[in-house]
């Protein structure tokens, strides 16, 4: 069960008026200064943050124009990024593709500065406003802009959503990273203990893969830790290997027909 939204903190120097709307719009307490403990929300000069109080102090801001998704920008390489060519990407660069499992957005950017045009689902409205507030601030960097501008971010459940997407409308690729419920070191690691503490355990993927078998016209794309099974039990067609990571494809219209 996911834990309730944390409240918003003003930090110096921040807009207030637009952190009391945030509190407002999420339905949580407004605040000058950060509790004693647990999960807040920081919004600061720099941007909005998920904090963690306490000892020691935790602090999670997506940030795609400086920091190491900055640096891996500038790096981009669609022949060698492993979940680009799970996509395809390297092949056909204008891809229409739904990140359903949107989380900080980092795939879905990857995606997007690569050429692809991506819709990202998340179903958090906190983990949304992180995301929101790291897109508007790509958009206003003229180095991020046009990749910012080919994301569209909608804050919804994936399955009801893809499962009511009009055909015309579906894209030839959707992409699933559902939360790793195992644990991880390093920056990773703390990123994903904060997520964890702020959503409570994953749901049942397997209704997930299903509605992105039934929206995507080519393929699915499913990211998994290397040594992790398979989503729902459900074998791929086949697997692109990373050090850390998989990234297990689905010919969408080949396995629709399959039961779960």
């Amino acid at each position: 069960m996911a834990a309730d939204p944390p409240p918003v903190v003003t930090e110096p120097g921040a807009d207030a008026g637009a952190a009391q709307a945030l509190a407002a719009r999420l339905g949580v307490e407004a605040a000058n200064e950060p509790p004693a403990s647990g999960l807040y929300l920081a919004c600061g000069p720099d941007g909005l943050a998920l904090c963690r109080a306490g000892r020691p102090p935790t602090r999670l801001r997506p940030d795609f124009v400086h920091g190491p998704q900055g640096f891996r920008r500038v790096r981009l390489s669609a022949r060698r990024e492993a979940l680009a060519r799970a996509c395809r990407l390297h092949r056909r660069p204008g891809l229409n593709i739904v990140d359903a499992t949107a989380g900080l957005g980092r795939d879905g950017f990857v995606l997007a500065a690569l050429g692809a045009r991506v819709t990202l689902l998340e179903h958090s409205p906190v983990v949304a406003a992180l995301l929101e507030d790291a897109l508007l601030r790509a958009r206003a960097d003229p180095s991020t802009r046009a990749t910012a501008e080919r994301m569209v971010l909608i804050t919804t459940d994936a399955v009801p959503w893809l499962r009511q997407l009009p055909e015309h409308r579906h894209p030839e690729v959707v992409t699933l990273d559902p939360m790793y419920a195992g644990s991880r070191r390093g920056a990773a690691g703390k990123t994903l203990a904060l997520l964890q503490a702020l959503l409570g355990p994953p749901d049942d993927p397997a209704p997930l893969l299903q509605a992105a078998l039934s929206a995507a016209r080519e393929r699915v794309v499913v990211k998994r830790h290397r040594h992790a099974p398979p989503l729902a039990d459900r074998k791929p067609d086949h697997a692109i290997q990373g050090r850390s990571t998989r990234f297990d494809v689905y010919g969408a219209k080949r396995l629709l027909s399959e039961p779960l």
